[in-house]
């Protein structure tokens, strides 16, 4: 008799027992979606049976590349059928080709309440202390909804200020970096409206779009007068120039690195604890949710020690979604837990070289 599956399965279940409850509920007819319950045929295994660790996940195929054409109705999984519907898709960057698509529901914010408590920690400023304003992508990416829910969980009004990272990306890769340049001073004339007439005391930007803030004297200013808390993503940043944000440009502040995206959801900067103040920026992904194993990318099956640089390969088992090991295109070091975060950090997170010397097109985000 096939074993009733757990709805939801939950973060309190033991890891192997939360994987067994993810394939109940992913392979099973009444709850799975559309797209994996007719993929469960064409595996040459059975994940209802053979699957029962994160390491078994590796039998799966990646599949994000079908998730560039699917009908997302194919994503949502029938046992949510009864919930109110509260689903929305979201568009991967593009940066490696045309967008992969998700749909999400609640997951995702149980991930933001986690990452709230995290920011938290830091000493980003939480409720009645300031609006939020966020310098970013909204639209079809997922950030731009996650920022507005942190700021929503602070009882606090998030502005926004979209920019399309596609469009910028594109001018880059085109060699039409003065068209892209003239794009951030659209969005810093922008942010030095809000800056001005609203009572900001966190902001949400990409290094570029930060360092670009840094070199205008009047932002610059006015953020080092108002802002309490600074959030970075959406591109990598060298050490050094994270040590002068965070040590010069903006002392008065906690600066703050999330990594992710839209695969994988958001992993925050951890804190750092005593005895670890000089250990840099590690990303923590949502345990047991979200994890990043980092490989040798030579043998993508092989991970790396602790302090050794390697290819991220990421996972996502959630109500919503489930997303089996898939390889992404950064370079990171993995870093041994600590403190109170169970889960391997990442740290220094790169563009992965590829094959010929060419480095991915970053943009601003």
């Amino acid at each position: 008799m096939m074993e009733k599956p757990v709805e939801p399965f939950t973060a309190d279940l033991g890891p192997e027992e939360f994987v067994r409850a993810a394939m109940r509920w992913h392979f099973s007819p009444e709850t799975g979606s559309p797209y994996w319950v007719k993929r469960a045929a064409e595996l040459d295994f059975d994940p209802l049976t053979d699957i029962r660790t994160w390491d078994d996940l590796g039998r799966f195929p990646d599949v994000s590349e079908e998730w560039r054409d699917i009908s997302v109705d194919d994503l949502v999984p029938a046992g949510t059928a009864r919930d109110a519907w509260d689903f929305q898709v979201f568009d991967s960057g593009g940066t490696t080709g045309r967008p992969k698509r998700i749909v999400e529901s609640l997951s995702r914010r149980k991930g933001v309440l986690w990452v709230s408590e995290v920011l938290a920690e830091h000493g980003v400023p939480g409720e009645g202390e300031g609006h939020w304003l966020h310098l970013g992508p909204t639209g079809p990416h997922i950030v731009g909804r996650s920022i507005g829910l942190l700021a929503q969980l602070r009882r606090t009004f998030c502005h926004f200020i979209d920019f399309d990272p596609r469009w910028v990306k594109g001018s880059v890769k085109a060699g039409r970096g003065e068209e892209a340049a003239r794009y951030v001073r659209h969005i810093l004339a922008q942010a030095e409206d809000v800056l001005t007439t609203q009572p900001v005391s966190v902001l949400f930007a990409t290094p570029p779009v930060l360092e670009a803030l840094a070199a205008d004297e009047r932002l610059l200013d006015l953020v080092q007068r108002k802002v309490r808390g600074i959030i970075w993503a959406g591109t990598s940043v060298s050490p050094e120039t994270l040590r002068l944000l965070e040590e010069e440009v903006f002392p008065d502040a906690a600066v703050v690195g999330l990594y992710g995206n839209t695969m994988m959801g958001i992993a925050p900067q951890r804190p750092r604890s005593a005895g670890q103040e000089d250990e840099g920026c590690v990303f923590v992904p949502f345990h047991p949710f979200s994890r990043v194993k980092v490989v040798d990318p030579e043998d993508t099956t092989r991970e790396v020690g602790h302090g050794e640089r390697g290819q991220a390969r990421i996972s996502l088992v959630s109500r919503d979604l489930l997303l089996p090991w898939t390889l992404e295109r950064d370079s990171v070091l993995r870093i041994a837990p600590a403190g109170g975060y169970p889960q391997d950090g990442l740290a220094d997170i790169q563009p992965l070289t590829a094959d010929g010397g060419a480095t991915p097109v970053e943009g601003v985000y």
